[in-house]
Protein backbone atom coordinates (compact mmCIF):
# COMPACT_ATOMS: atom_id res chain seq x y z
CA UNK A 1 0.00 0.00 0.00
CA UNK A 2 2.66 1.88 0.80
CA UNK A 3 4.56 1.94 -2.51
CA UNK A 4 1.13 2.45 -4.68
CA UNK A 5 0.84 5.79 -2.39
CA UNK A 6 4.50 7.02 -3.46
CA UNK A 7 3.88 6.35 -7.15
CA UNK A 8 0.67 8.05 -7.42
CA UNK A 9 2.09 11.25 -5.66
CA UNK A 10 4.81 11.27 -8.09
CA UNK A 11 2.12 11.64 -11.18
CA UNK A 12 -0.01 14.14 -9.27
CA UNK A 13 1.04 17.63 -10.37
CA UNK A 14 3.16 19.38 -6.68
CA UNK A 15 0.22 22.64 -7.26
CA UNK A 16 -2.80 20.16 -6.98
CA UNK A 17 -3.51 18.48 -3.62
CA UNK A 18 -4.66 15.03 -3.91
CA UNK A 19 -6.17 12.67 -1.79
CA UNK A 20 -5.04 9.16 -0.16
CA UNK A 21 -5.79 6.39 -2.21
CA UNK A 22 -6.25 4.02 1.11
CA UNK A 23 -10.04 3.02 0.88
CA UNK A 24 -12.31 5.13 3.60
CA UNK A 25 -12.67 2.29 6.06
CA UNK A 26 -8.93 1.15 6.29
CA UNK A 27 -7.34 2.31 9.29
CA UNK A 28 -4.04 3.54 8.90
CA UNK A 29 -1.20 5.85 10.90
CA UNK A 30 -1.84 9.38 11.65
CA UNK A 31 0.89 12.02 10.16
CA UNK A 32 4.03 11.32 10.52
CA UNK A 33 6.20 8.28 10.01
CA UNK A 34 4.69 5.02 10.02
CA UNK A 35 5.01 3.45 13.81
CA UNK A 36 5.25 -0.84 14.25
CA UNK A 37 2.87 -2.64 16.34
CA UNK A 38 5.55 -2.88 18.98
CA UNK A 39 6.32 1.08 19.81
CA UNK A 40 3.64 2.85 21.71
CA UNK A 41 1.21 5.43 20.54
CA UNK A 42 1.66 9.28 21.04
CA UNK A 43 0.31 10.33 24.10
CA UNK A 44 -2.47 12.54 23.24
CA UNK A 45 -2.07 16.51 24.88
CA UNK A 46 -5.02 16.61 27.56
CA UNK A 47 -3.68 13.47 29.24
CA UNK A 48 -0.15 15.08 29.16
CA UNK A 49 -2.02 18.07 30.68
CA UNK A 50 -4.12 16.48 33.20
CA UNK A 51 -0.33 14.93 34.94
CA UNK A 52 0.88 18.03 35.02
CA UNK A 53 -2.08 19.65 36.80
CA UNK A 54 -1.65 16.56 38.95
CA UNK A 55 1.71 17.10 39.71
CA UNK A 56 0.75 21.20 40.58
CA UNK A 57 -2.23 19.88 42.82
CA UNK A 58 0.26 17.67 44.52
CA UNK A 59 3.03 20.60 45.28
CA UNK A 60 0.35 23.33 46.29
CA UNK A 61 -1.11 20.39 48.61
CA UNK A 62 2.78 19.80 50.01
CA UNK A 63 3.36 23.41 50.25
CA UNK A 64 -0.04 24.21 52.19
CA UNK A 65 0.95 21.37 54.85
CA UNK A 66 4.61 23.21 55.13
CA UNK A 67 2.60 26.22 55.41
CA UNK A 68 0.33 24.95 58.45
CA UNK A 69 3.77 23.36 60.02
CA UNK A 70 5.06 26.35 60.08
CA UNK A 71 2.06 28.52 61.39
CA UNK A 72 1.84 25.27 64.03
CA UNK A 73 2.06 27.27 67.94
CA UNK A 74 4.98 25.19 69.43
CA UNK A 75 5.46 27.51 72.67
CA UNK A 76 4.19 25.68 75.62
CA UNK A 77 5.21 27.48 78.25
CA UNK A 78 2.78 30.16 79.75
CA UNK A 79 3.61 33.88 79.67
CA UNK A 80 4.89 35.61 82.82
CA UNK A 81 2.72 37.36 84.80
CA UNK A 82 -0.70 34.87 84.11
CA UNK A 83 -0.67 34.23 87.94
CA UNK A 84 -1.76 37.85 88.87
CA UNK A 85 -4.14 37.66 86.01
CA UNK A 86 -6.24 34.74 86.61
CA UNK A 87 -8.55 33.52 89.88
CA UNK A 88 -6.36 30.51 91.12
CA UNK A 89 -2.77 30.85 90.28
CA UNK A 90 -2.35 27.42 92.10
CA UNK A 91 -3.15 26.42 88.44
CA UNK A 92 -0.20 28.02 86.58
CA UNK A 93 2.22 26.82 89.16
CA UNK A 94 1.31 23.47 89.57
CA UNK A 95 1.29 23.43 85.41
CA UNK A 96 4.60 24.60 85.69
CA UNK A 97 5.51 21.66 87.49
CA UNK A 98 4.22 19.11 85.09
CA UNK A 99 6.00 20.70 82.32
CA UNK A 100 9.52 20.02 84.78
CA UNK A 101 7.74 16.38 84.67
CA UNK A 102 7.13 16.14 81.52
CA UNK A 103 10.62 17.38 80.57
CA UNK A 104 12.54 14.53 82.82
CA UNK A 105 10.48 12.07 81.76
CA UNK A 106 11.15 13.00 77.97
CA UNK A 107 15.12 12.91 78.82
CA UNK A 108 14.58 9.50 80.23
CA UNK A 109 12.28 7.84 77.90
CA UNK A 110 14.91 9.26 75.32
CA UNK A 111 18.23 8.24 76.79
CA UNK A 112 16.06 4.70 77.75
CA UNK A 113 15.65 4.15 74.16
CA UNK A 114 18.88 4.82 72.77
CA UNK A 115 20.22 2.49 75.26
CA UNK A 116 17.67 -0.10 74.07
CA UNK A 117 19.00 0.34 70.34
CA UNK A 118 22.42 0.51 71.34
CA UNK A 119 22.27 -2.75 73.31
CA UNK A 120 20.04 -4.70 70.71
CA UNK A 121 22.19 -3.27 67.52
CA UNK A 122 25.43 -4.57 69.71
CA UNK A 123 24.83 -8.14 68.91
CA UNK A 124 26.05 -9.00 72.31
CA UNK A 125 26.81 -12.66 73.64
CA UNK A 126 26.33 -14.49 76.86
CA UNK A 127 28.81 -17.78 77.76
CA UNK A 128 26.22 -20.88 78.63
CA UNK A 129 26.86 -24.68 79.00
CA UNK A 130 26.23 -27.28 77.12
CA UNK A 131 26.34 -30.65 78.02
CA UNK A 132 27.79 -33.76 75.74
CA UNK A 133 27.11 -36.88 75.94
CA UNK A 134 29.68 -39.70 74.30
CA UNK A 135 28.78 -43.29 74.29
CA UNK A 136 29.30 -46.88 72.09
CA UNK A 137 27.13 -49.99 71.26
CA UNK A 138 29.25 -52.86 70.17
CA UNK A 139 28.22 -55.69 67.46
CA UNK A 140 28.78 -58.99 66.67
CA UNK A 141 31.91 -58.84 68.98
CA UNK A 142 33.75 -62.30 70.05
CA UNK A 143 31.66 -62.69 73.77
CA UNK A 144 28.54 -61.51 71.80
CA UNK A 145 28.46 -65.16 69.50
CA UNK A 146 27.75 -69.12 71.08
CA UNK A 147 30.15 -70.46 73.24
CA UNK A 148 30.04 -73.58 71.45
CA UNK A 149 31.73 -71.66 68.34
CA UNK A 150 33.78 -73.60 65.85
CA UNK A 151 36.95 -72.57 65.01
CA UNK A 152 37.47 -74.12 61.65
CA UNK A 153 33.89 -73.25 60.46
CA UNK A 154 34.62 -69.54 61.43
CA UNK A 155 32.81 -67.53 58.99
CA UNK A 156 34.44 -64.15 57.74
CA UNK A 157 32.17 -63.11 55.94
CA UNK A 158 31.75 -58.75 56.41
CA UNK A 159 27.99 -59.36 57.86
CA UNK A 160 29.79 -61.42 61.22
CA UNK A 161 32.78 -58.87 61.67
CA UNK A 162 32.83 -57.50 64.96
CA UNK A 163 32.15 -53.51 64.42
CA UNK A 164 31.00 -50.46 66.70
CA UNK A 165 28.86 -47.40 66.94
CA UNK A 166 29.48 -44.19 68.39
CA UNK A 167 27.27 -41.24 69.13
CA UNK A 168 27.53 -37.90 70.29
CA UNK A 169 25.08 -35.87 71.27
CA UNK A 170 24.72 -32.69 73.23
CA UNK A 171 22.02 -29.82 74.58
CA UNK A 172 22.16 -26.41 75.77
CA UNK A 173 21.78 -26.15 79.50
CA UNK A 174 18.77 -23.85 81.01
CA UNK A 175 19.73 -21.23 83.54
CA UNK A 176 18.10 -23.18 86.16
CA UNK A 177 20.03 -26.17 85.43
CA UNK A 178 23.67 -24.73 85.54
CA UNK A 179 22.92 -22.75 89.21
CA UNK A 180 21.37 -26.33 90.66
CA UNK A 181 25.02 -27.96 89.73
CA UNK A 182 27.75 -28.17 93.05
CA UNK A 183 30.72 -26.12 92.59
CA UNK A 184 33.02 -29.15 92.12
CA UNK A 185 31.03 -30.67 89.23
CA UNK A 186 31.44 -27.79 87.15
CA UNK A 187 34.19 -28.11 84.62
CA UNK A 188 36.06 -25.69 81.50
CA UNK A 189 36.20 -26.73 78.11
CA UNK A 190 37.05 -30.67 77.86
CA UNK A 191 36.89 -31.00 81.78
CA UNK A 192 34.92 -34.46 82.37
CA UNK A 193 32.56 -33.71 84.56
CA UNK A 194 29.93 -37.27 85.04
CA UNK A 195 28.33 -39.96 83.82
CA UNK A 196 24.56 -39.96 83.47
CA UNK A 197 22.09 -40.27 81.10
CA UNK A 198 20.83 -37.72 78.38
CA UNK A 199 17.30 -38.64 78.27
CA UNK A 200 17.05 -37.60 82.11
CA UNK A 201 18.09 -34.06 81.19
CA UNK A 202 15.63 -34.13 78.52
CA UNK A 203 12.54 -35.19 80.14
CA UNK A 204 13.48 -31.83 82.05
CA UNK A 205 12.96 -29.42 79.32
CA UNK A 206 10.37 -31.17 77.05
CA UNK A 207 7.79 -28.89 77.78
CA UNK A 208 10.38 -25.96 77.40
CA UNK A 209 10.95 -23.67 74.56
CA UNK A 210 12.78 -25.28 71.17
CA UNK A 211 16.50 -24.77 71.56
CA UNK A 212 19.16 -24.45 69.06
CA UNK A 213 20.73 -27.77 67.66
CA UNK A 214 23.56 -28.89 68.37
CA UNK A 215 25.41 -28.53 65.24
CA UNK A 216 23.73 -25.06 65.33
CA UNK A 217 27.36 -23.84 67.45
CA UNK A 218 30.01 -25.66 65.70
CA UNK A 219 31.16 -25.18 61.87
CA UNK A 220 33.06 -28.18 62.00
CA UNK A 221 33.08 -31.65 63.74
CA UNK A 222 36.07 -34.25 63.27
CA UNK A 223 36.94 -37.34 64.88
CA UNK A 224 41.40 -38.39 65.21
CA UNK A 225 41.97 -42.18 66.25
CA UNK A 226 45.12 -42.70 67.84
CA UNK A 227 47.85 -42.85 65.02
CA UNK A 228 50.21 -44.98 67.17
CA UNK A 229 47.67 -48.06 67.10
CA UNK A 230 46.21 -47.46 63.14
CA UNK A 231 48.38 -47.26 60.22
CA UNK A 232 45.34 -45.71 58.32
CA UNK A 233 44.28 -43.71 61.61
CA UNK A 234 44.04 -40.68 58.81
CA UNK A 235 41.59 -42.92 56.19
CA UNK A 236 39.22 -43.87 59.69
CA UNK A 237 39.11 -40.40 60.60
CA UNK A 238 35.54 -38.53 61.04
CA UNK A 239 34.68 -35.66 59.23
CA UNK A 240 31.76 -33.04 58.67
CA UNK A 241 31.70 -29.88 58.26
CA UNK A 242 28.90 -27.22 58.04
CA UNK A 243 27.16 -26.93 54.48
CA UNK A 244 27.96 -23.24 52.88
CA UNK A 245 24.17 -21.24 53.27
CA UNK A 246 22.37 -19.96 49.97
CA UNK A 247 19.58 -18.64 48.99
CA UNK A 248 17.59 -22.22 49.37
CA UNK A 249 19.18 -22.97 52.55
CA UNK A 250 18.39 -19.73 53.93
CA UNK A 251 14.48 -19.49 53.36
CA UNK A 252 13.78 -22.82 53.45
CA UNK A 253 16.09 -24.51 56.06
CA UNK A 254 19.09 -26.99 55.41
CA UNK A 255 18.12 -30.60 57.50
CA UNK A 256 21.60 -31.44 56.79
CA UNK A 257 23.00 -28.71 59.03
CA UNK A 258 20.70 -29.06 61.94
CA UNK A 259 20.88 -32.18 64.38
CA UNK A 260 21.07 -33.26 67.95
CA UNK A 261 23.10 -36.51 67.40
CA UNK A 262 26.61 -36.72 65.82
CA UNK A 263 26.70 -41.19 64.94
CA UNK A 264 29.54 -42.69 63.37
CA UNK A 265 30.26 -46.93 62.82
CA UNK A 266 33.52 -48.22 62.82
CA UNK A 267 34.72 -51.95 62.48
CA UNK A 268 36.54 -53.31 65.45
CA UNK A 269 37.18 -55.57 68.29
CA UNK A 270 39.87 -53.68 70.75
CA UNK A 271 39.10 -50.87 73.06
CA UNK A 272 40.13 -47.53 70.98
CA UNK A 273 41.12 -44.09 72.00
CA UNK A 274 39.88 -41.42 70.10
CA UNK A 275 39.55 -37.46 70.28
CA UNK A 276 36.68 -35.65 69.28
CA UNK A 277 37.55 -31.86 68.08
CA UNK A 278 34.39 -29.10 68.04
CA UNK A 279 35.35 -26.08 66.15
CA UNK A 280 33.21 -23.36 66.99
CA UNK A 281 31.13 -21.37 64.80
CA UNK A 282 30.53 -17.88 66.08
CA UNK A 283 29.40 -14.75 64.13
CA UNK A 284 31.35 -12.50 64.18
CA UNK A 285 34.01 -14.58 64.01
CA UNK A 286 36.40 -14.95 67.04
CA UNK A 287 40.38 -15.09 67.12
CA UNK A 288 43.12 -16.81 69.12
CA UNK A 289 45.62 -13.69 69.54
CA UNK A 290 49.31 -13.92 69.46
CA UNK A 291 50.87 -14.28 72.79
CA UNK A 292 52.57 -10.51 71.59
CA UNK A 293 48.97 -8.64 71.22
CA UNK A 294 47.67 -10.77 74.16
CA UNK A 295 49.97 -9.33 76.47
CA UNK A 296 48.53 -5.72 75.47
CA UNK A 297 45.25 -5.98 75.05
CA UNK A 298 44.77 -8.40 77.77
CA UNK A 299 43.00 -11.02 76.08
CA UNK A 300 43.39 -14.26 74.42
CA UNK A 301 40.20 -14.29 72.39
CA UNK A 302 38.16 -12.10 70.46
CA UNK A 303 36.46 -10.73 67.61
CA UNK A 304 38.56 -8.18 65.37
CA UNK A 305 36.53 -5.09 66.44
CA UNK A 306 36.95 -6.22 70.39
CA UNK A 307 41.20 -6.34 69.45
CA UNK A 308 41.19 -2.72 67.60
CA UNK A 309 39.20 -1.90 70.46
CA UNK A 310 41.40 -2.67 72.91
CA UNK A 311 44.54 -1.67 71.08
CA UNK A 312 43.05 1.79 70.96
CA UNK A 313 42.21 1.83 74.61
CA UNK A 314 45.78 1.10 75.34
CA UNK A 315 47.10 3.72 73.20
CA UNK A 316 44.60 6.78 74.63
CA UNK A 317 44.95 5.46 78.64
CA UNK A 318 48.82 5.35 77.78
CA UNK A 319 48.74 8.57 76.15
CA UNK A 320 50.49 7.41 72.64
CA UNK A 321 48.63 9.48 69.97
CA UNK A 322 50.64 12.78 68.90
CA UNK A 323 49.30 16.04 69.94
CA UNK A 324 49.44 17.64 66.49
CA UNK A 325 48.64 15.10 64.14
CA UNK A 326 45.59 12.77 66.03
CA UNK A 327 45.84 10.20 62.97
CA UNK A 328 49.61 8.76 64.97
CA UNK A 329 50.61 7.41 67.62
CA UNK A 330 54.17 6.74 69.05
CA UNK A 331 54.94 3.35 69.59
CA UNK A 332 56.13 2.04 72.68
CA UNK A 333 58.01 -1.54 73.47
CA UNK A 334 55.43 -3.57 73.64
CA UNK A 335 53.62 -2.09 70.51
CA UNK A 336 56.57 -2.61 68.70
CA UNK A 337 56.75 -6.62 69.22
CA UNK A 338 53.34 -5.79 67.06
CA UNK A 339 53.78 -3.48 64.92
CA UNK A 340 57.26 -3.78 63.49
CA UNK A 341 60.50 -1.68 64.82
CA UNK A 342 58.70 1.83 63.51
CA UNK A 343 58.45 5.20 66.27
CA UNK A 344 55.59 5.74 64.87
CA UNK A 345 52.37 4.25 63.47
CA UNK A 346 48.89 5.13 62.15
CA UNK A 347 45.84 4.80 63.74
CA UNK A 348 43.40 4.29 60.49
CA UNK A 349 45.85 0.90 60.26
CA UNK A 350 45.31 -0.71 63.04
CA UNK A 351 43.01 -3.46 61.45
CA UNK A 352 45.83 -3.95 59.17
CA UNK A 353 48.63 -4.20 62.39
CA UNK A 354 45.77 -6.78 64.12
CA UNK A 355 45.13 -9.15 61.45
CA UNK A 356 48.72 -10.46 61.53
CA UNK A 357 48.32 -11.56 65.00
CA UNK A 358 44.94 -13.00 64.58
CA UNK A 359 44.88 -17.10 64.12
CA UNK A 360 41.71 -19.48 64.03
CA UNK A 361 40.37 -20.86 67.44
CA UNK A 362 41.48 -24.05 68.82
CA UNK A 363 39.08 -26.69 68.58
CA UNK A 364 37.35 -27.89 71.76
CA UNK A 365 38.89 -31.56 71.73
CA UNK A 366 37.00 -33.99 73.86
CA UNK A 367 38.82 -37.94 74.61
CA UNK A 368 36.90 -40.90 74.48
CA UNK A 369 38.00 -44.20 74.78
CA UNK A 370 35.58 -46.90 73.08
CA UNK A 371 34.75 -49.89 75.17
CA UNK A 372 34.22 -53.16 73.34
CA UNK A 373 34.65 -55.23 76.40
CA UNK A 374 31.78 -57.59 78.05
CA UNK A 375 32.26 -56.25 81.15
CA UNK A 376 31.53 -52.26 80.44
CA UNK A 377 28.52 -52.94 78.43
CA UNK A 378 27.17 -55.24 81.27
CA UNK A 379 25.89 -51.33 82.81
CA UNK A 380 27.30 -48.99 79.76
CA UNK A 381 27.16 -45.34 81.00
CA UNK A 382 27.97 -42.69 78.68
CA UNK A 383 30.87 -40.09 79.08
CA UNK A 384 29.55 -36.36 80.06
CA UNK A 385 31.82 -33.09 79.53
CA UNK A 386 30.19 -29.79 79.88
CA UNK A 387 31.64 -26.95 77.94
CA UNK A 388 31.25 -23.23 77.91
CA UNK A 389 29.54 -22.08 74.37
CA UNK A 390 28.96 -18.08 73.52
CA UNK A 391 25.27 -17.98 72.61
CA UNK A 392 22.94 -14.52 71.50
CA UNK A 393 21.89 -12.24 74.41
CA UNK A 394 18.21 -13.46 74.95
CA UNK A 395 17.32 -10.22 75.83
CA UNK A 396 18.11 -9.11 72.38
CA UNK A 397 14.67 -10.26 70.95
CA UNK A 398 13.08 -9.01 73.76
CA UNK A 399 14.73 -5.73 72.96
CA UNK A 400 14.86 -5.99 69.53
CA UNK A 401 10.38 -6.16 69.61
CA UNK A 402 10.73 -2.76 71.67
CA UNK A 403 12.97 -0.82 69.35
CA UNK A 404 10.38 -1.52 66.55
CA UNK A 405 7.42 -1.83 68.49
CA UNK A 406 4.27 -0.38 66.33
CA UNK A 407 2.68 1.17 69.21
CA UNK A 408 5.23 3.47 69.90
CA UNK A 409 4.58 5.19 66.11
CA UNK A 410 1.31 5.22 67.02
CA UNK A 411 2.05 6.83 70.35
CA UNK A 412 4.11 9.65 69.13
CA UNK A 413 1.21 10.41 66.82
CA UNK A 414 -1.09 10.94 69.68
CA UNK A 415 0.96 12.43 71.44
CA UNK A 416 2.36 14.79 68.66
CA UNK A 417 -1.45 15.62 68.46
CA UNK A 418 -1.85 16.76 72.15
CA UNK A 419 1.09 19.03 71.75
CA UNK A 420 -0.60 20.82 69.11
CA UNK A 421 -3.91 21.03 70.99
CA UNK A 422 -1.64 22.46 74.13
CA UNK A 423 0.20 24.69 71.77
CA UNK A 424 -3.25 26.21 70.65
CA UNK A 425 -4.12 26.52 74.40
CA UNK A 426 -0.84 28.70 75.55
CA UNK A 427 -1.31 30.55 72.33
CA UNK A 428 -4.91 32.05 73.50
CA UNK A 429 -3.89 32.15 76.72
CA UNK A 430 -0.82 34.48 75.58
CA UNK A 431 -3.32 36.47 73.44
CA UNK A 432 -6.52 36.72 76.48
CA UNK A 433 -3.26 38.03 78.32
CA UNK A 434 -2.52 40.57 76.17
CA UNK A 435 -5.58 41.70 76.00
CA UNK A 436 -5.73 41.84 79.78
CA UNK A 437 -2.55 44.00 80.24
CA UNK A 438 -4.01 46.28 77.68
CA UNK A 439 -7.12 46.95 78.72
CA UNK A 440 -5.61 46.92 82.71
CA UNK A 441 -3.27 49.53 81.86
CA UNK A 442 -5.75 51.81 79.82
CA UNK A 443 -8.27 51.64 82.87
CA UNK A 444 -5.25 52.49 85.69
CA UNK A 445 -4.17 56.34 83.21
CA UNK A 446 -6.26 56.36 80.45
CA UNK A 447 -4.54 59.94 79.11
CA UNK A 448 -1.16 58.37 79.63
CA UNK A 449 -1.85 55.31 78.22
CA UNK A 450 -3.55 56.64 75.25
CA UNK A 451 -1.10 59.50 74.86
CA UNK A 452 2.30 56.73 74.78
CA UNK A 453 0.30 54.09 72.74
CA UNK A 454 -0.22 56.84 70.16
CA UNK A 455 3.39 57.42 69.79
CA UNK A 456 4.10 53.81 69.42
CA UNK A 457 2.05 53.55 66.49
CA UNK A 458 3.09 56.26 64.92
CA UNK A 459 6.74 55.15 65.26
CA UNK A 460 5.86 51.50 63.77
CA UNK A 461 4.10 53.59 60.63
CA UNK A 462 7.20 55.48 60.02
CA UNK A 463 9.37 52.34 60.23
CA UNK A 464 6.76 51.17 57.58
CA UNK A 465 6.66 53.92 55.40
CA UNK A 466 10.46 54.56 55.40
CA UNK A 467 10.39 57.92 57.16
CA UNK A 468 13.06 56.98 59.78
CA UNK A 469 16.76 57.85 59.85
CA UNK A 470 18.77 55.08 60.47
CA UNK A 471 21.08 56.31 62.08
CA UNK A 472 18.70 56.36 65.09
CA UNK A 473 17.41 59.99 65.28
CA UNK A 474 13.24 61.33 65.11
CA UNK A 475 12.82 62.66 61.71
CA UNK A 476 10.00 63.63 60.30
CA UNK A 477 8.68 63.57 56.50
CA UNK A 478 8.80 67.43 56.64
CA UNK A 479 12.62 67.50 57.27
CA UNK A 480 12.95 65.37 54.94
CA UNK A 481 11.35 67.48 52.48
CA UNK A 482 13.45 70.86 53.17
CA UNK A 483 16.32 71.96 51.41
CA UNK A 484 19.24 73.97 51.54
CA UNK A 485 23.22 73.38 53.00
CA UNK A 486 21.71 72.18 56.49
CA UNK A 487 19.60 69.89 55.06
CA UNK A 488 19.15 65.94 55.34
CA UNK A 489 20.14 65.88 51.93
CA UNK A 490 23.30 67.87 52.87
CA UNK A 491 25.19 64.91 54.74
CA UNK A 492 27.06 62.13 53.36
CA UNK A 493 24.42 59.37 54.15
CA UNK A 494 22.01 61.33 51.66
CA UNK A 495 24.61 61.63 48.98
CA UNK A 496 25.66 58.06 49.13
CA UNK A 497 22.18 56.39 49.39
CA UNK A 498 21.22 58.64 46.11
CA UNK A 499 24.54 57.51 44.67
CA UNK A 500 23.63 53.86 44.82
CA UNK A 501 20.07 54.39 43.40
CA UNK A 502 21.75 56.18 40.27
CA UNK A 503 24.15 53.40 40.14
CA UNK A 504 21.65 50.91 39.89
CA UNK A 505 19.55 52.87 36.95
CA UNK A 506 22.44 52.88 35.13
Amino acid sequence: MQQQYRAYQQQMPPQVPHRSPHATTQRRGGYGPVMTGGQPAMQPAHAQNQHNMQQQQAYQAAEQVKRLKSRKPTDKNLPDGVEDCIVDPEIARRYKELREVERRIDTTMTRKRLDVMDSANRNAKLYKTMRIWITNTVEDQAWQGSGDLNVDAFDFSPNMEASYRVKIEGRLLDDEEETDKPENDKAQDGDKMEEDGPEGEKAKTASSSPKPCFSHFFKEINVEFDKQRYRNAAEQAIEWKRPEPNARTQSGGNPAADFDEFTFKRNGDENTNITINLHRFEVPERYSLSPELAEIVDMKEGTQHEVVMGLWEYIRLNGLQEDEEKRNFRCDELLKRVIGAVEVAHIPMLNEYVKRHLGPQAPISLPYTIRVDEEFHKDPQPTVYDVQILVDDPMRATLQSLVVNPQYASMLKDVTELDGQLGRLVQAIAVSHAKHSFFNSLSEDPANFIRNWLSSQKRDLDIVFGETARSGAAVTGDEWRKGGKDSIWATSNARESVNVLLSKHR
